[in-house]
C-alpha cells in the first residue's frame, strides 16, 4: 500500500470511529438523561466539540504516523527517536482518541451543574463509556491499516511488548461485561436505597439502555480481539501449506508484538533454516551430483564407512602442462569446466560420484556410497560415453577403468572429513588411464571390471592382453572398447 493511501485510510479510520462513537453517546445520552439537557447552549457545545474532536483525532492521525511513513518510503534505516516513535504509535493513538472525551468533559460537567449530581453521574458515566467504546472502534478501524506499519518496525532492535491474547480476552470481557454489569447492579442498589435515585426512580430505560451498551460495545470488542488473533494465525496456517508445497522461499510480516507476533518469527526463523538447509544440500548435491545425495539421505548411508565392492574410473588429461603455455589462464579454466561438465553428466547419468577432482583429473565411484546393481557394466558404459564426448574437445586424455573390494567412508578428522575410496582398484585404475593415453581409443579396463560386468556389457569390450603396471607385482589383463582400433602395446 502506498504511504499517502495508507496515511488518507488511517486518519478516516480513527475519525469515523471517533464520530460513530459521539453518535453513540449522544443517543444513550437521551436514553438515560431525557431531553432536559438538550438545551440550545449544550446543543451548539455539542456540536462545536464534536467538530474539534474529528479535526484533534485526524490531525493527531497523521502526526502519528506519518513520521514512520517517510522513513519507510526511503528505505532508510530508522534512528533510535524514530523507532520509538513507531513503537508508540498504538499507545499514542489510544491518547489521541481519548484526548476529545477529556475536551468534553471539561466543558460540559461545568455547563450542567444545575441538573443535579445524578444527572452528573449519569453524563460521566456515558462518556466513559465513550471514551472505551472510541479506544475499541480506533483499532478495529485502523487494524488491518497499521500492520504494514508495525511490521516495518525492526523486532530485533527494541524490546516491544503488547497485551497477550489472555489479557486482550480479560480486558475485552472487564470492557464489555465487567462495566456494563457493574453498572446496572450500582444502578438497582442505589434505587433500593434511595441513594441519588428515589424508590419510585424509572431506570428501566436506562438498564436496557446499559444492556444494550454491553451487547454492541461486546460485539465490537470481540471483532477486535478475534481479528488481532484470527488474521495472524491464518496467515501463518497459509503459510506453512506453501512451505508444506515446497515453497520454502515464503515469509510473512512481524506486526504482532505479542507471543502471536513470536509465533510469527519463529516461523521466518523456521523457514530461514530450511532454505540453509535446502542450500547446504545443494551444494552437496553439486559435490555428489544431485542423484547420488538424494538416495544417500533415503538410504541413510553410513557416515563412518565400509568395505564393498565398486567400480573405480579415472580420466585424466595429456599434457596439460603444456596447455597452460599456450593459453591465456581463463581459456584454461573454460576448458577444464567443460571437460569436467561432460564427465560429470556422465557420471551422474548411471549414478556414480564424482569423488574428487585432482587439477585435471577426475575420480568417479560407481557402487558408493550408494549402492547400485551392476557398478563395474556402470563405470565401462561411462568410459565408452566418455571416449567419444571429450573427442568433441581440443584435449587429448586417457580412461582407466578397474574393479574390486575398497573401503569407502570418511577419512579426516572429526570436524572435518572427505568422503572417499581407498583400495588397489584405484590404484590400477589411474595406472590404467596414464596407459590409455597412448591407446588409440584412449580407453583401457581391468580384467577384474570385466569379469564383473553383465554379459550384454562385455560384448562391447575386447582383450588386449596383459601387463604388469607400474608399482604393481601381478599382471593386469587389459581391455578395450571393440570400437576402438588399437595400435599397440600401451606403454606403462
Amino acid at each position: 500500500m502506498r504511504p499517502r493511501r495508507l496515511l488518507i485510510r488511517y486518519a478516516t479510520g480513527l475519525t469515523s470511529a471517533y464520530l460513530l462513537t459521539v453518535v453513540e453517546v449522544l443517543a444513550i445520552v437521551v436514553s438515560l438523561i431525557g431531553r432536559s439537557l438538550v438545551t440550545a447552549p449544550n446543543v451548539i457545545t455539542v456540536v462545536a466539540l464534536s467538530t474539534v474532536g474529528a479535526l484533534t483525532v485526524a490531525v493527531g492521525a497523521v502526526l502519528n504516523v506519518a513520521p514512520t511513513l517517510r522513513w519507510m518510503s526511503a528505505g532508510s534505516t530508522p534512528s533510535s527517536a524514530q523507532l520509538r516513535a513507531a513503537t508508540n504509535i498504538v499507545r499514542r493513538q489510544s491518547a489521541i482518541t481519548v484526548t476529545p472525551w477529556l475536551l468534553t468533559v471539561a466543558v460540559l460537567v461545568p455547563l450542567n451543574l444545575d441538573h443535579g449530581p445524578a444527572v452528573l453521574i449519569m453524563l460521566a458515566s456515558v462518556i466513559a463509556f465513550g471514551v472505551i467504546a472510541t479506544v475499541c472502534t480506533g483499532f478495529l478501524f485502523t487494524l488491518r491499516v497499521l500492520r504494514p506499519v508495525l511490521a516495518a518496525v525492526p523486532t530485533d532492535s527494541t524490546r516491544l511488548v503488547a497485551p497477550g491474547v489472555r489479557s486482550r480476552l480479560l480486558l475485552m470481557w472487564t470492557v464489555c461485561t465487567g462495566l456494563p454489569g457493574t453498572a446496572i447492579a450500582l444502578l438497582l442498589i442505589m434505587r433500593a436505597n434511595g441513594w441519588l435515585l428515589g424508590h419510585s426512580a424509572p431506570i428501566e430505560v436506562a438498564l436496557l439502555v446499559l444492556t444494550l451498551v454491553a451487547v454492541v460495545l461486546g460485539l465490537r470488542a470481540m471483532i477486535v480481539v478475534s481479528m488481532s488473533i484470527s488474521d495472524p494465525m491464518n496467515e501463518v496456517i497459509a503459510a506453512m501449506s506453501d512451505v508444506e508445497k515446497g515453497h520454502i522461499d515464503r515469509n510473512i510480516d512481524v506486526y504482532e508484538w505479542s507471543e502471536i507476533g513470536r509465533l510469527q518469527r519463529g516461523f521466518n526463523r523456521m523457514v530461514a533454516g530450511l532454505r540453509e538447509r535446502d542450500r547446504l544440500r545443494d551444494l552437496f548435491g553439486r559435490h555428489v551430483g544431485e542423484e547420488v545425495a538424494r538416495r544417500a539421505v533415503e538410504q541413510n548411508a553410513s557416515s563412518s564407512g565400509d568395505e564393498r565392492d565398486v567400480a573405480v574410473l579415472f580420466v585424466d588429461l595429456v599434457d596439460s602442462t603444456r596447455l597452460a603455455t599456450v593459453h591465456e589462464p581463463h581459456e584454461i579454466a573454460k576448458l577444464l569446466n567443460e571437460f569436467f561438465r561432460i564427465v560429470v553428466a556422465a557420471v551422474d547419468e548411471r549414478h556414480g560420484l564424482i569423488n574428487k577432482f585432482q587439477g585435471d583429473a577426475a575420480l568417479a565411484v560407481f557402487g558408493a556410497p550408494l549402492r547400485i546393481a551392476d557398478p563395474a557394466a556402470a563405470a565401462l558404459t561411462t568410459a565408452r560415453t566418455l571416449a567419444t564426448e571429450l573427442r568433441r574437445l581440443p584435449v587429448d586424455f586417457g580412461i582407466g577403468v578397474s574393479a574390486g573390494p575398497v573401503f569407502a567412508g570418511n577419512i579426516g578428522a572429526e570436524n572435518r572429513y572427505e568422503y572417499t575410496v581407498i583400495g588397489d582398484a584405484v590404484n590400477e585404475a589411474a595406472r590404467l588411464s596414464d596407459g590409455a593415453k597412448a591407446v588409440e581409443g584412449r580407453v583401457l579396463c581391468s580384467g577384474a571390471a570385466i569379469m564383473r560386468a553383465e554379459p550384454a556389457e562385455r560384448e562391447n569390450w575386447v582383450s588386449r592382453g596383459h601387463v604388469t603396471l607400474r608399482g604393481r607385482t601381478e599382471e593386469t589383463d587389459l581391455y578395450v572398447p571393440t570400437a576402438s582400433i588399437e595400435s599397440g602395446v600401451p606403454r606403462t
